[in-house]
């Protein structure tokens, strides 16, 4: 039987290893963000307030799935995706990349604020919370698009109308970059995915759109919908706004997504995974490597300590 001695070093040892996997992994930032330009539904949904919400939608929104979801607007994402999106997302869960706590963005109906647009070149613009290497694309739905019926994969167009390059600098927060929006009548939807390259995370978002409706008209037609017609027959039922920064700002202290705020240049993440960590991982060559040993060496070698002391107390206890 192992004494008591080579139990605590080796609990000691074990210490040091969850250690330095907790330090890796917390040094392993998530990228956080989502669409303004054209506004995503959870982002339109928290522009309009977490607490009172001004469209039907967004109110049923919450009554369903509380405010978390909202304040948590920049965190519809799956850890490891890895690029099979399709398999882990089925039809009808698209906008909530499959987690029930976004399933409400998977409601099927034609009144989530959308944007009016217009075919053409159109400029995305992403708001981005953590900034980190991978790609966005964004792929709009195929004529036909039903949007009273749950989104399916094989609604969108396979060939994006936007794809991207983006790294750990976002300008002024915001990842901006060029597309082209095919021809398209009524309501349609744009739907992102950002895969990172750096990790196998991907983020997703859904954003309304109506085409054939100028932006002013738009605009006037959420203000002052026909007398009679209720916001389903309106295409541009209500027009989203984007979130302010002072918005954001003010609701990241009920946010539960732990880089919400994170924006612009970044430090490389380590590129080993977390499990992976071990003294001899991390080494001299690393400039964090002492930093983490001795950290981690002094916090196990202080809990070894106690645990021993607490053992030759009581074992004075029992001989006595």
């Amino acid at each position: 039987m192992p004494s008591p001695h080579r139990r605590v070093l080796a609990l000691a040892v074990t210490g040091s290893t969850l250690l330095l996997t907790a330090l890796a992994a917390a040094g392993t930032a998530n990228a956080h963000g989502a669409m303004l330009g054209p506004v995503s539904r959870i982002a339109a949904c928290y522009a309009e307030g977490p607490e009172n919400p001004r469209s039907q939608v967004c109110k049923d929104l919450v009554a369903m799935s509380g405010t978390q979801p909202l304040y948590d607007w920049n965190e519809v994402n799956i850890a490891d995706a890895n690029g099979r999106h399709q398999a882990l997302i089925p039809d009808g869960r698209l906008c909530s990349a499959n987690r029930d706590k976004y399933r409400a963005l998977d409601t099927a109906r034609t009144d989530w604020p959308a944007t009016a647009v217009s075919p053409g070149a159109f400029s995305f613009r992403f708001k981005v919370t953590a900034a980190h290497v991978g790609t966005q694309s964004v792929y709009i739905t195929n004529d036909g698009y039903d949007p009273a019926k749950p989104l399916k994969w094989s609604d969108l167009d396979p060939t994006p109308v936007a794809q991207a390059s983006v790294t750990r600098t976002a300008t002024d927060g915001y990842y901006t970059y060029g597309g082209t929006l095919p021809s398209r009548t009524g309501r349609h939807l744009l739907y992102m995915i950002w895969q990172r390259s750096d990790s196998p995370e991907a983020f997703y978002s859904c954003s309304d759109v109506v085409f054939g409706q100028p932006a002013a008209a738009g605009a006037a037609a959420a203000a002052a919908p026909a007398a009679g017609a209720a916001a389903a027959d309106t295409p541009a039922a209500t027009a989203p706004s984007a979130p302010t920064e002072q918005q954001i700002a003010a609701g990241a202290a009920k946010s539960t997504v732990g880089h919400h705020g994170h924006g612009g240049d970044e430090a490389p993440a380590p590129a080993a995974p977390a499990v992976q960590i071990r003294a001899a991982a991390i080494g001299a060559g690393s400039p964090a490597g002492p930093l983490l040993l001795t950290g981690a060496a002094a916090i196990s070698a202080g809990w070894a300590v106690m645990v021993l002391r607490r053992r030759r107390v009581a074992a004075g206890r029992q001989g006595g």
